[in-house]
């Protein structure tokens, strides 16, 4: 069985103060749709995405030491070093001297006063190399948080354990591994996030001649509506794209430093089908770690890359679409999508999409489990509607095929409150989604992700 993901729990418990005088099981109880004009979400949306990644951006912001790269991929580099600092590495007792060199993003309006933001980037980071994501929000009261850290990342394991920050707050927001949310009684009051800003510090070695190079950066912001039941959708045109099929439970026991092991590895067997389904594949240089013997090596290689040493777990989200994006031409971003129909609008156009779902057992035909968080990877629909899933809690490769009900499927992703069988009112995910697609993508595609609100 999928294991839970205790942040999500613990986020939920800090905001049912907040919520539980207002939220009723109707979807009468939805805060007003946003406006949509001008670039901003269309009517109806929920999340505001922004996201820098052509030569222009990198050329706007605020250097300290770093430079646009241009090229096939432009990105931001270190040019001359802003200084050095020290790194006490929390997960390994190593202190280790690093030059840097900052990035700091103009000011973006939230087109969505939100609730929550979850950053992205994608980078490349050799060795000697790593890279620090911060973001900053101002709140509609006017006040300006402070510098979160949202991550501390490398592709490998080398130099420093990729990790997220615990106990970060200021008494308005928190940050919970990977998504900085308004605390329970600001976002009662009516309290959101404004603006945010992102600051990117790139690491190298003293005297090193190479360094990190961010090829996409930035944040989704959201404020999506208490409910227990989400309107239904009409089916869309049927497809289904060939996704490469993994379990995660054939890898049960193994390597239990990355998150007790494979039973509890959905998001990187996720990853990992998506990454192949664009034709890339680690080398069988970066599996040479792996016990011969172990089915699937590149699933035990996704975990080990989306480890994060603080979580203790393979499920920070922005960490597994970072890893997507190590890849050669892809690009990996984490979002929030508001129906069926952009899931339909992406699969019709050959992007399969990773999602994050919760729900007791019975509650999706089918699937045989309950769960208090797990990712899947939709890759298409049926001719009646239905979402077919590999689901990576499947006891074989060739199981991990699924065909689920619609509208159990659509209710139990796209909601943001579900009752535990006991009655306890726990969170859901409220249409979380990994994309991960070529970063530079045809038309279809990129008129695709245009549509569901991504670029």
């Amino acid at each position: 069985m999928t294991a839970p993901t205790p942040r999500r729990a613990v986020l939920a418990a800090a905001l049912a103060a907040a919520t539980a005088a207002t939220v009723s099981a109707s979807p009468s109880a939805a805060a007003p749709a946003p406006k949509g004009a001008g670039g901003a979400p269309a009517p109806g949306r929920t999340a505001d995405n922004r996201f820098w990644y052509a030569y222009p951006h990198w050329q706007a912001g605020n250097h300290e030491g770093t430079a646009a790269a241009p090229g096939p991929r432009p990105g931001l580099r270190i040019a001359t070093p802003a200084g050095r600092t020290e790194y006490a590495d929390p997960h390994t007792g190593r202190k280790s001297t690093w030059e840097y060199a900052t990035w700091t993003s103009p000011v973006h309006r939230c087109a969505v006063p939100a609730t929550e933001a979850i950053a992205s980037w994608n980078a490349r980071t050799p060795a000697g190399t790593w890279i620090q994501t911060e973001l900053r929000a101002t709140y509609t009261n006017g006040v300006t948080g402070p510098w979160y850290v949202m991550g501390r990342w490398a592709s490998g394991d080398g130099d420093i354990r990729r990790t997220s920050v615990d106990g970060q707050t200021d008494g308005t927001s928190t940050v919970w591994t990977d998504t900085l949310a308004l605390d329970g009684p600001a976002r009662a009051s009516g309290l959101r996030i404004r603006d945010w800003q992102l600051r990117l510090t790139l690491h190298r070695r003293p005297g090193a001649p190479l360094g990190p190079q961010v090829w996409l950066a930035g944040a989704m912001a959201s404020d999506v509506p208490d409910r227990f039941t989400v309107p239904a959708s009409a089916p869309g045109p049927a497809r289904e794209l060939a996704v490469p099929r993994y379990s995660q439970e054939i890898h049960a026991g193994q390597y239990p430093e990355y998150d007790n092991g494979g039973e509890a590895w959905c998001s990187p067997t996720s990853s990992q089908m998506i990454i192949e389904y664009w034709g890339r594949k680690p080398s069988a240089a970066a599996l040479a770690w792996v016990k011969k013997e172990y089915a699937d090596p590149q699933v035990c290689h996704a975990a080990r890359a989306t480890y994060d040493a603080a979580y203790k777990g393979c499920g920070n989200w922005p960490f597994n679409a970072a890893y997507a994006a190590t890849y050669p031409g892809l690009a990996g971003v984490v979002t929030r999508l508001g129906s069926l129909t952009d899931l339909e609008t992406l699969t019709g156009a050959g992007i399969p999409v990773i999602t994050s779902q919760s729900f007791r057992e019975g509650e999706l035909t089918g699937a045989g489990y309950g769960t208090a968080g797990h990712l899947m990877t939709v890759i298409g629909f049926t001719a009646a509607g239905d979402v077919i899933a590999n689901d990576p809690n499947s006891p074989t490769d060739q199981a991990v095929r699924r065909v689920y009900r619609r509208r159990e499927w659509e209710n139990v992703w796209l909601r943001t409150k579900r009752y535990h069988a006991s009655g306890k009112v726990l969170s859901g995910s409220g249409g979380i989604c990994y994309l991960y697609a070529p970063a530079v993508p045809d038309p279809a595609r990129l008129s695709a992700l245009r549509s569901v609100g991504v670029l």
